[in-house]
């Protein structure tokens, strides 16, 4: 099969354990494109991707890819046709990553025959298109969760096929590799005419990089088209039952949606033993929940640095009332956020830097602590798991957080620890919050 396939499903319906998963979906899906299927859990998503590769069997409908009904194909011409990225693989062997990534040219080689250079050449382009140039021989049980997806994604990149399904392929990536995870797929359907689908449940993602959006509700097709076009609080509403505005990025003009969360139930006063003393958080993609939560019910005044609108930190820092500094969803910090963070932590009687990932968009979050200087607030750092494990900034958030140890910095492993830790801690008058521009790892 050569590039530039379409896909077309007519009244394509299935049914699970006797229950409908698809009704009468029709879809057609054009070379070149990226389409993202959102919609809430078991809508159907999953299903409907199941469905294009053959490995679910339609009750009513046809799905034709190209020219071909799909159903009329043999097993190794959907393989060169179709390539298929999971939400997550186990595997049994830790096989090296280039014998992995191998596997998808497995369509390609006979039964009796060995790679060739031609296949050498697509397995290294594929590790390159996904940054894992350099790690060929290292097991594949041997990486981390994100290098595994990114694993994933150059396997079937490596079968080299017209068609790219994916199913949410940014699942356990943090913010910075999602989006460069999203725009390599992206270049794939602009830059090569291939068609691809991925299911995603993040819709804010899904306007960013999509060409068109396909909402499922319960195994039906309810909404279709450009992300300006469906992206609503309407829909959000009624698919999801979430209640939101719709706002614009000033800098793309592209659509998102921020969720009206409920104002936190009141509560009665803790005694508290006096400790109201103001901690200020930092975190990042769901790092700093258990943090929050238990300072809150501690009796700490908690505020939170700067987080992404949409981001389940700050739905919690919602939830319980903290203030934050806020960001629009997958934007790099910017300043006005970043003067917020520093103005709050200057405020408080502690910093805490909660395990949280950090790239080159919230890189700024870790800087702006390192800028306060010994004489800011005491700095509580979590070590576990270590700050190697979670930089994904080339480099240059270990060592800002080395920095702060060597200052005197408390390490912390876990909430329980850091409870002990701010047990005696003294209150300290407010200082100025220090405006310079980023840090680096000299001080």
């Amino acid at each position: 099969m050569g590039l530039g396939l379409s896909i077309d499903l007519v009244g394509v319906s299935v049914r699970y354990a006797g229950r409908p998963a698809l009704r009468e979906v029709t879809l057609s899906i054009e070379p070149g494109e990226l389409l993202a299927l959102t919609g809430p859990n078991g809508s159907g998503k999953t299903t409907l991707l199941k469905s294009i590769l053959g490995l679910v069997a339609v009750d009513r409908g046809t799905i034709r890819v190209g020219r071909s009904e799909l159903a009329a194909l043999a097993q190794r011409e959907k393989a060169r046709g179709i390539a298929w990225v999971p939400q997550s693989e186990s595997p049994l062997d830790n096989v090296p990553l280039i014998e992995y990534v191998l596997y998808g040219r497995h369509p390609y080689i006979g039964l009796f025959e060995r790679e060739n250079a031609e296949d050498a050449r697509r397995v290294s382009d594929a590790l390159a298109a996904v940054d894992l140039t350099g790690r060929e021989e290292v097991g594949i049980l041997e990486l981390s969760g994100g290098e595994r997806q990114r694993a994933l994604l150059a396997r079937a990149l490596a079968q080299d096929t017209p068609v790219l399904l994916l199913d949410e392929p940014t699942s356990s990536l943090d913010i910075g590799h999602q989006l460069d995870l999203l725009e390599r797929i992206r270049a794939r359907a602009r830059g090569e005419g291939r068609t691809v689908v991925t299911a995603m449940h993040d819709l804010n993602l899904a306007a960013r990089y999509a060409d068109r959006i396909a909402v499922l509700d319960r195994g039906r097709l309810v909404a279709l088209g450009p992300p300006a076009e469906v992206l609503s609080a309407t829909l959000l509403r009624e698919v999801w039952g979430v209640t939101a505005d719709l706002r614009h990025d000033a800098r793309t003009g592209l659509p998102f949606l921020v969720p009206r969360l409920p104002p936190p139930a009141p509560t009665e006063e803790r005694p508290s033993s006096g400790r109201r003393r103001p901690v200020h958080v930092i975190g990042g993609g769901g790092a700093a929940v258990a943090t929050m939560q238990r300072l809150v019910d501690e009796g700490y005044r908690v505020t939170a640095g700067v987080l992404n609108l949409l981001d389940s930190d700050s739905e919690t820092a919602q939830l319980l009332g903290i203030p934050f500094a806020a960001e629009v969803p997958f934007a790099p910090l910017g300043e006005e956020a970043r003067a917020e963070n520093r103005r709050l932590m200057g405020e408080a009687d502690a910093i805490v830097l909660t395990p949280f990932a950090v790239g080159p968009s919230n890189l700024a979050n870790l800087e702006d602590v390192v800028t306060q200087g010994p004489t800011g607030p005491p700095v509580f750092v979590f070590v576990e798991p270590p700050w190697s494990a979670r930089d994904f900034s080339h480099g240059r958030a270990a060592p800002l957080a080395e920095v702060l140890l060597a200052r005197g910095a408390t390490p912390v492993k876990d909430v329980g620890s850091l409870l002990r830790a701010l047990g005696g801690l003294p209150r300290r008058a407010p200082t100025t919050p220090v405006h310079g521009g980023p840090a680096t790892a000299t001080g």
